[in-house]
């Protein structure tokens, strides 16, 4: 706790320093010399690096926190009680048989217990308990779900009703007929995308007790899973894959477009708000990639203070314009017609998860090589409900 805010009260006062620094070396034209722009930038990458170390330290905590939670619930009644046990997926016996037909080809006794997770194409679906692992590891990789509504299906697709448009009441006069005005109902659908990925363990590895099989296939999961699927979500053109709030077809509605191809406004940003309707303002937050937020912390307001903040405050996230803002790497950056910044409610863009993700040992396709493959996919779809929901700034073209 006192290193967070130990860290924050660094960066802020290195904030400081950077922005006296950066109005100290303008000349006339509110220009800075090269040599004064690389000690600027140097400040810039420190802030934010050390914003990412307080990421890093704030998501250690809330683990530390989920892990100090007791693990069974306090006897308050007959002790001899006995708990309900676990079934399917869930038991013991299949968490047991799984990872040992992971590690192990030759574990013919374990069929039978494996026969409540096999897979239609082949594989076992994870035990319940490693999913769950699975999905903390991906909410580390993917800022995207931590903010969306995520659902789980279980065959064929997933109709949503959307409401397109709403009636309104009218005035009439007495004895008159009152109008009818009916609301406009539509309905999306999430379907499921396959999304895979081959991971390779040597043998030597494999058969090495000390190698922790289930750590490392979360992890490499994680990574190779998480990525695609942000990607996706941001820029995904609906293709072999869910469609993104910048995709042109089916993302967000744009708000406002740059007068410049190449730079964002002050006045850019405060429109960008205000496009999006209010009620969806309450929850709101700006996404945009790390390159962007470079340029809008040298935009002022026209009482010449800084428009971004950084937060000083534990579980407080930076702000523009008093809300939150999140970067992710897979956000266009500036360019001519390029979707640079979002803002809005990311509760009604719908990540619909199919079933669970399978595994499967691949033992005789690597063998050359001396190697052992794990198979494992994931069958996802993603979709903003609501396209008014969010928001975009555009560049010029």
């Amino acid at each position: 706790m006192n290193k967070i805010l130990e860290l924050r009260e660094k960066r802020a006062k290195i904030w400081e320093e950077a922005k006296v620094f950066l109005d100290s070396k303008r000349d006339e034209s509110s220009q800075i010399s090269k040599e004064d722009s690389i000690v600027y930038e140097k400040m810039e990458a420190d802030v934010v690096n050390l914003g990412k170390e307080i990421e890093r330290l704030e998501r250690q905590q809330m683990i530390e926190m989920e892990l100090s939670k007791p693990v069974s619930d306090p006897i308050t009644s007959r002790p001899e009680r006995q708990l309900k046990e676990k079934t399917g997926r869930a038991s013991d016996e299949y968490k047991s048989a799984f990872w040992r037909a992971m590690k192990d080809k030759n574990s013919f006794d374990v069929q039978n217990a494996l026969q409540v997770g096999t897979d239609s194409e082949g594989g076992y679906l994870v035990p319940d308990e490693f999913e769950a692992t699975l999905i903390e590891a991906l909410l580390e990789e993917n800022i995207f779900r931590s903010l969306s509504t995520v659902i789980r299906t279980s065959s064929g697709d997933r109709k949503i009703p959307v409401v397109a448009s709403k009636g309104t009441a009218s005035w009439v006069d007495e004895e008159a007929p009152i109008p009818e005005s009916d609301d406009a109902f539509g309905q999306v659908s999430l379907g499921a995308h396959k999304l895979g990925t081959i991971i390779k363990v040597s043998e030597e590895l494999l058969n090495d007790s000390i190698f922790n099989l289930q750590a490392y296939i979360a992890k490499e999961f994680a990574r190779r899973i998480g990525t695609k699927e942000e990607e996706a979500f941001f820029i995904g053109n609906g293709t072999g894959k869910p469609v993104g709030i910048f995709n042109a077809t089916g993302g967000a509605d744009v708000g406002v477009t740059s007068a410049l191809a190449a730079s964002i406004k002050f006045d850019e940003l405060i429109d960008l708000y205000y496009s999006l309707k209010s009620p969806y303002r309450k929850n709101a937050m700006f996404v945009t990639n790390d390159a962007t937020i470079k340029e809008i912390r040298k935009l002022k307001d026209g009482n010449g203070l800084y428009l971004w903040q950084p937060s000083v405050r534990i579980g407080e996230p930076d702000t523009i314009l008093n809300k939150p803002v999140k970067t992710s790497y897979f956000v266009p950056t500036i360019a001519a017609s390029a979707k640079t910044v979002a803002f809005g409610d990311y509760s009604y863009y719908w990540i619909a998860d199919r079933q669970g993700r399978s595994f499967q040992r691949l033992n005789e396709l690597y063998a050359v090589t001396g190697q052992v493959g794990f198979k494992a996919t994931q069958r996802v779809d993603g979709k903003l409900i609501l396209s008014e929901a969010i928001k975009v700034l555009q560049q010029h073209a």
